[in-house]
């Protein structure tokens, strides 16, 4: 069974530490003890490392030695637009465990009144969300959670590869990725909000460079959207 990993805010001379909420969740529900071994990333490097302190309020590891980081991997990026955020937090999880380097939401036409304007305050939960999902799908790196963005700003997004997913396409995503594939690329999956996209998006996100493509005949959440498309590109970039 794999150790149980953890990220840390920093190690330094060896030693890292948790306080808070995080050690009180690791000392309280998942009983940490002194002695015990576990995982810890520092969002950098990941090592072997022993508990030496376990309080309530804090938890102290020290360094046992360095673990090798996962094989370099394609970054995958979710360009997605804000719906309602029970569901977004619910996508961003999932993203998470779906192994994205980055989120960035962003409002589009259809976007419910008021979403974007509540983003900023939401950003912190959202991270939070992902650093958790982070642990438990044993990440090495946290993924970037992005300030809310306008359209127009989401689309100027640099990537090697720009999938935009659009219902009104009957290009399946698979037939609209490169032949060549390689772990170097940067793939960006554009996603509407539950409205849909207007004409105008249309037109502009393919005047951008993005590509049009479809994930089948029928109408999915965006959320499952996201969930669909992002484990179809990383699957497709792990072959």
């Amino acid at each position: 069974m794999a150790r149980r990993r953890f990220f840390v805010p920093q190690v330094r001379r060896g030693v890292a530490e948790l306080s808070g909420e995080d050690a009180e969740h690791l000392v309280r529900v998942l009983r940490a003890e002194v002695g015990q071994v576990y995982e810890i990333s520092d969002n950098k490097n990941l090592y072997l490392a022993e508990v030496e302190i376990a309080r309530k309020s804090q938890v102290t590891f020290k360094v046992l030695e360095d673990l090798p980081l996962p094989a370099a991997e394609a970054e995958i990026v979710l360009v997605a637009a804000l719906i309602k955020f029970d569901r977004f937090e619910w996508m961003v999880e999932k993203a998470t465990e779906l192994g994205v380097a980055e989120i960035r939401p962003f409002e589009a036409t259809r976007t419910e009144r008021g979403l974007m304007q509540a983003a900023a305050k939401r950003s912190q939960r959202w991270e939070k969300i992902a650093h958790e999902a982070s642990q438990q799908s044993r990440r090495a790196k946290l993924p970037i959670i992005a300030q809310a963005e306008s359209f127009a700003q989401a689309i100027r997004h640099d990537a090697s590869v720009k999938l935009f997913l659009d219902e009104d396409n009957e290009t399946p995503i698979l037939k609209s990725l490169p032949e060549v594939r390689d772990v170097t690329d940067r793939v960006a999956l554009l996603l509407g909000p539950e409205g849909g996209w207007t004409p105008e998006e249309r037109e502009s996100a393919l005047a951008a460079a993005w590509k049009s493509c479809s994930l089948g005949s029928t109408v999915l959440r965006a959320e499952t959207a996201a969930t669909a498309g992002l484990a179809i590109v990383r699957a497709a970039w792990a072959n």
